[in-house]
């Protein structure tokens, strides 16, 4: 467990500064085109990109790592076999995507502006950021499919490097071409092409380093390549929750006035920062080492991991979603509020920002809680869960809160729909595979940290209502000293077990040194 724990903070330090600059990127974009069409139409084009990124790349990732750890699978064979797969398949959704790029772009820009009609320079400036976009998509899954057999050879940091490096680039080539008067926003999709190329190069030169099996082509169909679609197909579905939300999130947004595309993007982007960097370590190291306790027939250590994981995921996310909640405003004014992003961006952004964060550790712990399904073989249940709660309940909760909330709609969708599927999650594996979240566990001593959740709740309450300052920044500096001070002051008061372990641990790295 010590060498788990030390690994998931490796990949950790890295995806944070990895987030730190896709992150920086929605900044700049703030600051550069605010709450406008411009910046609508940026996330509008790179929303398909990043879906097949996300969706197509991860499930291609994840059922190559299941089936590259069968003892059974011949590995040499299954490589070739996957990466055409792979190849193929994302080749042929990308020019699929490409050839519909005018309805995707009518059903994305549904906004209306005074006369009733999107604008045609609004409309042409997102097809070609599309243009220029959508073609990454190929390289993208493509660098996740490498990352899956890096991460199989337990080579966690280099997929995680590559990352970073496709962050740091996009964001370096968007700034500089942007600021090229005859490029402008342009500059973002040309930028998405140039990083997914030298992302994929690295991780190339990475793979062939390691002197695993040669990558090429095979046709040649087997039980692996079978089970390789039979894992997928659903896999696509059921792993896709969070970006099937985004999709959904820009389908409605669209429909709103102008800027609401851009304040629902940059409220998920700030929600999701630090879950992200969490849980995306987390399961980067944990399903490779999930696979192989499967395969191993080691269900004790199955269970530890499940309950313990979503304890530590509930200790960690619990006060950074109070914090954002009762900051949101103050927040969104320090990340944000520059240049073209006003306190009128600021005012449409703030409400939605505040209700995402209520589904911070719903949407981790049901993507946490999701992979232990597939390492179970099981991608059906989570699909199902999936459609029913992304498709029908945040459908629903939307209509039926839009015309009264507007934007504010799309977040409560998000919300109640990731708590009903977390339901849902939680209730199947404890029936069927006797997976429990050991909130009556001794070891774990759940209601230990009630009273300290309940102190941080009311203590950053009052805080937010009583302690704020003229200056931004000052208040923004003072709430985090009372979130860092309420947060450890009160976890170490009512000896919660793994705070304690963690200050046991820092006090004796001081005194030996």
């Amino acid at each position: 467990m010590n060498n788990f724990l030390k690994i998931i903070g490796a990949v950790t330090i890295i995806n944070i500064v990895s987030r730190v600059f896709g992150f920086l990127r929605e900044v700049i974009i703030g600051y550069q085109y605010g709450s406008s069409h411009i910046a609508d139409s940026i996330f509008t084009a790179y929303t398909i990109p990043n879906f097949l990124y996300l969706v197509v790349g991860g499930a291609f990732t994840t059922a190559v790592i299941t089936i590259y750890n069968r003892e059974t699978t011949d590995r040499a064979l299954f490589v070739k076999q996957s990466f055409t797969i792979v190849l193929l398949t994302v080749s042929i959704m990308t020019i699929v995507m490409l050839a519909f790029t005018n309805p995707i772009m009518d059903m994305f820009n549904q906004a209306k502006d005074e006369d009733g009609k999107l604008s045609q320079s609004d409309l042409e400036l997102a097809k070609n950021l599309y243009y220029w976009m959508m073609p990454s998509s190929i390289l993208l899954v493509l660098s996740s499919w490498y990352s899956g057999l890096l991460n199989a050879n337990h080579k966690f940091h280099l997929s995680s490097f590559a990352i970073l490096i496709y962050n740091a680039v996009f964001l370096l080539i968007a700034v500089v071409l942007s600021n090229i008067e005859a490029i402008d926003a342009v500059g973002y999709g040309i930028s998405a092409l140039v990083s997914a190329i030298i992302m994929i190069y690295f991780l190339i030169v990475g793979y062939r380093k390691m002197g695993s099996y040669k990558v090429g082509f095979s046709f040649e169909r087997n039980m692996a390549s079978k089970q390789l679609w039979v894992i997928i197909l659903p896999m696509m579905l059921g792993g896709a929750t969070i970006q099937l939300y985004a999709l959904l999130q820009r389908v409605f947004a669209g429909m709103l006035s102008e800027g609401a595309v851009a304040a629902v993007n940059y409220a998920s982007r700030l929600m999701q920062f630090p879950q992200a960097i969490l849980i995306t370590a987390v399961t980067t190291v944990i399903f490779p080492i999930l696979s192989k306790k499967e395969a191993e027939n080691d269900h004790a250590s199955i269970k530890s991991l499940y309950s313990k994981g979503l304890h530590y995921l509930l200790l960690l996310l619990y006060p950074v979603t109070i914090y954002s909640y009762f900051y949101a405003e103050n927040l969104i004014q320090v990340v944000y509020q520059r240049g073209n992003f006003d306190e009128v961006s600021t005012a449409i952004t703030t409400p939605v920002m505040a209700i995402f964060c209520l589904s911070m550790y719903f949407l981790a712990a049901n993507m946490y809680i999701t992979r232990f399904y597939y390492a179970k073989g099981d991608s059906i249940a989570p699909v199902i869960f999936s459609l029913i709660n992304v498709f029908v309940v945040n459908i629903a909760v939307i209509m039926l809160l839009v015309d009264k909330y507007g934007a504010e709609a799309i977040a409560w969708g998000t919300l109640v729909s990731s708590v009903t599927n977390f339901i849902m999650l939680i209730v199947y594996a404890a029936y069927k595979y006797d997976l429990k979240m050991g909130i009556f566990s001794k070891e774990l001593q759940f209601f230990r940290a009630v009273p300290p959740m309940i102190i941080i709740t009311i203590v950053l309450y009052f805080s937010s209502k009583f302690l704020i300052f003229d200056n931004r920044y000052i208040t923004f500096i003072a709430s985090l000293v009372i979130f860092s001070a309420v947060v450890v002051g009160s976890y170490l008061l009512f000896g919660v077990k793994e705070v304690k372990e963690f200050s046991d641990k820092l006090k004796r790295k001081f005194l030996k040194q």
